[in-house]
């Protein structure tokens, strides 16, 4: 079954149910008109020997004791009226005398006994063949005597009817219904398939679109959302993965030519310096001392920031889903970074306050997010100039002095390699702070950045705090041990 279409096999079990569910229906129905028919049966045997027994009435009270020859079953061929009821007089040894009908029919050992036992056996219904006729008989006890030459006998009433009555009526039903079944499973299998066919039309389609887009690599292909059903809902979730893959096809296409170019830079200043050192060796013309070192200097820097350009780059093509998130202490972070922020700027003046502070998120990416923020405010602070931070309740903040950021540029202050014109000279990649939303996303949180009151700029990073388990207690140690002394925040000197 596994191995046939869908369609193959939505059509049998459709045909296959509606099949079993005529044949119960028709079952039930056979059985049904089968009892009804053997009750009317029953019934009319009961009235035929109502009316046996008034005429052996009537032959009592018109000739006194009533008697008659007594018969011994005909050997003819039995042949009984159908639509009338057959009765007869059954003694004890079992010979019978006819009432009604055209022969007398076959008697059994239950009906001799019901002739014999008087009034202690009242009636017996059974089945008999007689000369090839099946039977339902009924016998009763009669309450009478009969005159069998000379002496009394106590006897017994039978009624018969042929059971053909019964028999020929559910033959014929049986062909009925097996014929409506018949017809019922062919109409079944063309519903079932033109169900199949119906329903799997929108799988067809998304079908031929799955094919299309392996063939092609067309991302741009849509499907026709029609209801509200589940197909319905299969189309658009395809729709929507379909549109989640082009998008992130653009943008990886978008991110290897942001960083072609962004790389083409410190290679072209790496290329020209080298070619200069080697062509100073080719001709044997020695660069003077200052120039040399300026050369080197600017060596150095490009290697630096070709560096630092490839580390953002993995950063940014890691996967944006699935990040091992633990409980990391935000304030041990920033420390880290404030420290840092100080060696790239020795004459800046940093004031920090600090509180503690837990989130969960990845510790590798928070600290780098967190250390290009410092940078950032380190980069276009002026000499001797102020660095606020503060981290308060989940909100760290970041404000800086310097020449702040137009209003117009803040929509693109989060893009991948977007850089201010004016800060186009400065070293940077352009993707420090595409790195600190993408993981202020990851944590649960935001960052913004706007311009700071007096001037300068005030980078906001907001996460959400996480449990953390209370310290574990040494072995030995009291609770009432104050412990180390506690370190006064930094402030900043």
């Amino acid at each position: 079954m596994n191995r046939l279409p869908l369609r193959s096999r939505l059509t049998i079990l459709t045909a296959a149910a509606v099949l079993v569910a005529v044949a119960l229906a028709a079952l039930a129905c056979w059985l049904i008109t089968r009892n009804e028919l053997n009750s009317q049966l029953d019934r009319s045997l009961s009235q035929g020997l109502e009316d046996a027994k008034q005429q052996l009435q009537r032959a009592s009270r018109s000739l006194g004791p009533f008697s008659c020859q007594s018969q011994a079953p005909d050997s003819g061929q039995y042949n009984i009226n159908p639509s009338n009821v057959s009765a007869q007089i059954v003694l004890p040894d079992g010979k019978t005398c006819l009432i009604t009908g055209s022969r007398t029919f076959t008697t059994t050992p239950a009906d001799r006994a019901v002739a014999a036992a008087g009034p202690q056996q009242d009636s017996v219904t059974h089945t008999v063949h007689s000369r090839g006729t099946a039977l339902r008989v009924y016998t009763v006890n009669a309450d009478a005597e009969l005159v069998v030459q000379g002496q009394s006998q106590p006897i017994a009433l039978s009624v018969a009817r042929p059971l053909s009555v019964v028999s020929d009526p559910l033959t014929t039903l049986a062909w009925v219904l097996l014929a409506v079944t018949g017809i019922g499973a062919v109409g079944a299998a063309s519903a079932g398939l033109l169900i199949a066919q119906t329903g799997l039309r929108p799988v067809d389609n998304l079908t031929q679109t799955v094919e299309h887009i392996a063939r092609t690599e067309d991302l741009n292909v849509r499907i026709p959302v029609e209801g509200q059903d589940e197909i319905a809902r299969l189309s658009a979730s395809f729709n929507s993965m379909t549109a989640a893959l082009a998008s992130s096809r653009d943008r990886q296409q978008q991110l290897i030519a942001d960083a072609g170019h962004e790389l083409r830079t410190p290679l072209t200043s790496l290329r020209t310096n080298i070619e200069l050192l080697e062509r100073s060796e080719a001709t044997g013309r020695a660069i003077p001392p200052e120039d040399r070192r300026a050369l080197l200097a600017s060596v150095k820097a490009q290697m630096t920031e070709l560096a630092s350009l490839i580390g953002d780059l993995q950063e940014l093509s890691r996967p944006d889903a699935g990040p091992t998130l633990k409980v990391v202490a935000l304030h041990e972070v920033t420390e880290t970074a404030l420290a840092r922020a100080r060696l790239r700027g020795p004459d800046l003046k940093i004031l920090a306050d600090v509180s503690p502070w837990y989130v969960r998120s990845e510790a590798a990416a928070l600290e780098r997010a967190i250390v290009n923020l410092m940078d950032n405010a380190v980069k276009f602070s002026p000499s001797g100039g102020e660095i606020e931070v503060r981290l308060r309740d989940g909100l760290l903040t970041v404000r800086d002095h310097g020449p702040g950021i137009p209003s117009e540029e803040l929509p693109h202050v989060f893009e991948r390699f977007w850089r201010s014109p004016s800060a186009r000279s400065l070293p940077g990649s352009g993707l420090g702070l595409s790195i600190v939303a993408r993981t202020a996303q990851q944590a649960g949180g935001e960052v913004s950045l706007s311009p700071a009151p007096g001037g300068g700029a005030l980078a906001a990073l907001r996460l959400p705090g996480a449990a953390t388990a209370p310290p574990e207690i040494p072995s030995g140690a009291s609770l009432a041990d104050p412990g180390p002394p506690e370190v006064p925040p930094s402030d900043g000197r």
